[in-house]
């Protein structure tokens, strides 16, 4: 699933066949059953994370199930295979883990999990995630506004975006199998607008299904941009850096015709290779028509006056 939003550059037809995944037993991942994730990042993994669910962003649908999102999952530092990414990634580090905040803010600072369960106001949101290869689901996340974090360091006049950028060699933390997909430009980075970051919408998560998030899904800590395709939504964040200049971002710097950097949900704008106006629902194979901004329109179409893709 949920990608950095990590969503491969590969058709949406070679996943249709993948339909295997319907059957699999609900206690085959930790989420869903406590069990099973074996490994450094297990004992994070498995704790729960408590908080009180919001009513402001409802969702017309059921959740989908943690065992069938929990394996269907892009992240690319542990290979382009959807259903191999949970096994390959149980091994991941997470301990130590920190996020630094810099660039254009008044108060750089690294601050580790505990201190932002602390400081930052911590809720459950349940959210539509769309990817941009034209499948979607609906996961209950867990954490706070990326707008509480950066208005606790303090954001200076100048700046203008937001750049994430997930782990690498250097960090000291991360991924078995790194080796295998060295010819991509790693780290993964992607950004946002300011606005957008700062839209009530755009959530650091670090947990879902009522637990911590765990390695498939961007342990310990991850950003959810909702109205946009799950490849801004970067996975398993070190950094947050505010900038004056739109950053190159890692899909759109490799391929910007098929990924955009705005990314925003459009069901009349196709991907160059298949459409975008409906998508299957990951959990029971049907498809229903995409809504524009992924049904979040009335929260973000303020932000673009001249239409979701004007800038793709």
């Amino acid at each position: 699933m949920t990608s950095q939003g990590r969503d491969d550059p590969t058709s949406e037809a070679a996943y249709f066949g993948r339909r295997r995944l319907l059957s699999m037993a609900p206690g085959l991942i930790a989420l869903a059953s406590g069990s099973g994730c074996e490994g450094p990042a297990s004992a994070r993994a498995l704790q729960p994370v408590r908080a009180a669910r919001s009513t402001r962003f409802s969702v017309d649908r059921a959740i989908t199930p943690a065992s069938i999102a929990g394996r269907y999952n892009n992240f690319y530092e542990f290979g382009p295979d959807k259903e191999a990414v949970a096994e390959r990634a149980r091994r991941m580090q997470t301990e130590g883990w920190t996020v630094e905040l810099a660039g254009l803010v008044d108060r750089p600072a690294r601050f580790d999990l505990d201190q932002l369960a602390r400081l930052m106001p911590i809720e459950e949101r349940v959210y539509r995630f769309r990817c941009v290869e034209a499948w979607a689901m609906v996961v209950p996340w867990t954490g706070f506004p990326l707008r509480a974090l950066l208005e606790h360091v303090g954001v200076k006049s100048d700046a203008r975006f937001v750049r994430f950028e997930t782990f690498g060699r250097s960090h000291g933390v991360g991924a078995p199998g790194f080796e295998t997909q060295s010819w991509y430009p790693w780290p993964y980075v992607e950004a946002l607008r300011l606005d957008e970051a700062m839209n009530e919408l755009t959530l650091l998560a670090t947990g879902l299904y009522g637990r911590a998030l765990p390695p498939q899904h961007g342990a310990p800590i991850r950003l959810v941009v909702p109205w946009k395709y799950g490849f801004k939504s970067i996975k398993s964040v070190v950094r947050i850096e505010l900038t004056r200049t739109q950053p190159v971002t890692f899909w759109n710097g490799l391929e910007p015709r098929e990924y955009g950097f705005f990314a925003n949900v459009d069901p009349l704008t196709p991907h160059p290779r298949w459409s975008q106006a409906t998508h299957r629902w990951i959990d029971t194979g049907s498809r229903s028509p995409t809504k524009i901004y992924n049904g979040y329109g009335g929260f973000v179409a303020q932000l673009y006056p001249a239409g979701p893709s004007a800038r793709r």
